[in-house]
């Protein structure tokens, strides 16, 4: 072995013993969190156990640092697992498949390639003009921001692996679903008609960094994401500590329960003109679980919120035309309404 690949080798190990080490240290202060928001809230602040105010601190105390370090943890490790999924090589993963596994093959890329609503123009446009199905396309688009991994694992810390794995699932089914009727369609024409006019070619071949290299990319990514989310983490925690507190069960379990049949369409309504990230949304979706709403309702809200925002549409419309854009909607809207209802009926 090289004196190269020695200084290489040793400095992976260094890395990986830092790793447990910061993990080990995770652990330890994530298990200490409970008893300090109820030592918080009752001892130092003196509050009464079970009034409005106290239930309220408590669950800020406890639920802001334990999402941020939630946060913190799985954005380091998709930060990490980007690295392996550039646009470009999506791209041409997706190119020349057929309809069917493209639809499959985007909504599983969608989870794990990096996208956000600024980049939703150019990636359009990238797979379009480079022979991506028009379907496929939507499936990425929907898939990328609703099938959200920070999402995914901040549902199994706070509500286990049942709840996760029903968001997964039922964000893929949309998005697949999403893409091939919007695939059946046929509605190439109205895309904006500079799209197709758009040269593209191929992407820069970039070499793969190597670990060391990654591993600050995924400092990157935490310095970039949660400095730019942890306020509407917080605000979002906010309002579920008011409802936390402040709520009472039986008013949630008529607004939002499984009895209400206008509950799920009110929910992706309610959903659709806010802006919040997926980190900023589950302290609230956890508050009104504990509330008494029901979880098809939630998931709904939760949903529309995420993949609905009318920003990434105002974004959207610089290529597609107005009929398209309200047919993307509808689609996934009534997709996301399909959810909620079954799995109010279900669970």
């Amino acid at each position: 072995m090289t004196e190269k690949a020695n200084r290489e080798a040793c400095g992976i190990k260094r890395y990986e013993a830092a790793g447990l080490a910061g993990l080990a240290v995770w652990w330890v202060i994530y298990r200490c969190l409970e008893p300090f928001a109820v030592w918080f809230a009752y001892s130092l602040c003196g509050f009464t156990r079970g009034t409005h105010l106290g239930s309220a601190v408590e669950f800020f105390v406890f639920e802001s640092p334990k999402v941020l370090m939630l946060l913190v943890l799985v954005v380091f490790g998709v930060g990490i697992v980007r690295t392996f999924f550039t646009p470009e090589r999506t791209r041409r993963i997706l190119s020349g498949k057929s309809e069917a596994l493209g639809n499959v093959l985007a909504a599983l890329l969608g989870i794990v390639t990096p996208f956000c609503s600024c980049s939703a123009v150019p990636l359009f446009i990238g797979f379009v003009t480079t022979g991506v199905p028009l379907g496929v396309t939507f499936s990425f688009l929907i898939s990328s921001p609703m099938v959200n991994e920070v999402a995914l694992v901040l549902l199994f810390g706070l509500f286990g692996w049942k709840v996760a794995a029903i968001y997964l699932s039922t964000g893929l089914v949309i998005a697949i679903a999403s893409g091939w009727v919007i695939g059946r369609m046929r509605m190439e024409r109205f895309v904006e008609d500079w799209v197709y006019r758009t040269q593209t070619g191929p992407g820069a071949e970039q070499d793969d960094p190597d670990w060391p290299a990654r591993v600050r990319l995924g400092f990157d990514a935490v310095r970039d994401i949660v400095g730019r989310v942890w306020i509407y983490v917080l605000i979002g925690i906010g309002v579920g500590a008011g409802i936390h507190g402040y709520v009472p069960e039986n008013f949630m379990a008529s607004l939002m329960g499984k009895g209400v049949w206008w509950s799920v369409p009110l929910a992706v309504l309610i959903g659709v003109p806010m802006y919040s990230n997926a980190a900023g949304i589950i302290p609230i979706v956890q508050a009104l679980l504990g509330k008494g709403a029901a979880l098809g309702t939630v998931l709904a809200f939760m949903m529309s919120v995420i993949a609905l925002s009318m920003p990434e549409a105002i974004i959207l419309r610089k290529v597609l035309k107005p009929h398209l854009l309200a047919v993307f909607f509808g689609v996934v809207a009534l997709g996301i309404m399909a959810v909620g209802y079954l799995f109010n009926v279900l669970m």
